[in-house]
């Protein structure tokens, strides 16, 4: 697969603009693109960091959380979904799995290569899924790796796999994940969820999906009102776990249903195999948001 070194991160607004004009893109490719984009030795923003940490819960110290890594990719992502080559438009897909492995914790003042491509384009019972993957190495050391499953909905394969309800498939798990239920550990945490939470976590991720920002752009899309950023449910669940985690750590984790914004939410734990299960549920009960698990790699 042919590898593209970028001279520096794409412009994010610019990335927007061509996701929402791609939507009308002819033409498209029906495979993944053979296509891997890589930024060398960047920078990372001590001020983005505290940022990200005030807006996600967690503590800022000398590593960067788990969950970072995944903005100094996005724009990789954007970059590569919004080419013609892909065979989706941006904003037609849905985010419904996440498994990160960091082999170990990534110091503040690191110069990581970021890699991203696509790959393993499926069938799904709901239509079609890929994952994105996104690879940061020191020293040609790879230290952590995403694996971000996307489903595109659409006429799907009567035999293909297929779960119960979207946006959280339990068929959309990224490959090497097992099935789970909802944990049934004691409630670790309530939240009341903000209704800018998505400004907040658009503004330190640039992600500025409409479906985050403002009832009134999410409803083109579908949505009764704003939802939270799946990535900022993720990070707030390993930030109330952060202390309790090896630096070594996988954790994975399943979209199960869109966080209405604002709402108030309670995280259910029960330890499991040396780490800990999770749920994020809404606050008296009802169908998880979000389901996953976080332990040594």
């Amino acid at each position: 697969m042919p590898l593209e070194r970028l001279e520096s991160p794409p412009s994010l607004p610019g990335l927007f603009a061509k996701a929402l004009a791609g939507v009308a893109i002819p033409g498209r490719s029906g495979e993944l693109p053979e296509r891997r984009l890589a930024l060398r030795e960047q920078q990372i923003d001590l001020e983005r960091v505290a940022d990200y940490c005030r807006v996600c819960g967690f503590s800022l110290g000398q590593e960067l959380p788990a969950t970072y890594p995944h903005l100094l990719g996005f724009p990789l992502e954007l970059e590569l979904m919004g080419a013609r080559s892909f065979p989706f438009p941006i904003l037609g897909v849905v985010h419904v799995a996440n498994r990160i492995e960091q082999q170990r914790a990534i110091p503040v003042d690191a110069r990581p290569d970021v890699v991203v491509w696509a790959e393993r384009l499926r069938p799904h019972r709901r239509g079609r899924q890929f994952d994105l993957v996104t690879e940061l190495a020191l020293a040609g050391e790879p230290v952590w790796r995403e694996h971000s499953t996307y489903l595109r909905p659409g006429a799907g394969g009567a035999e293909a796999p297929g779960g119960s309800e979207l946006p959280g498939d339990p068929a959309t798990r990224p490959e090497g994940t097992s099935e789970r239920s909802e944990p049934s550990g004691e409630v670790a945490a309530v939240w009341k969820v903000p209704g800018g939470i998505g400004r907040r976590y658009g503004g330190v991720s640039g992600d500025r999906n409409p479906i985050h920002i403002h009832p009134l752009t999410a409803k083109p899309f579908g949505f009764g009102g704003a939802i939270a950023h799946g990535m900022w449910t993720m990070a707030r669940c390993l930030a109330a776990l952060d202390a309790r985690l090896p630096d070594a750590v996988t954790t994975e984790v399943e979209f199960r249903k869109p966080l209405r914004i604002p709402g108030r939410v309670e995280l259910r734990v029960a330890a499991a195999d040396g780490g800990f299960d999770f749920a994020l549920a809404p606050g008296g009960g009802g169908k998880p948001h979000l389901i996953g698990s976080a332990g040594p790699v």
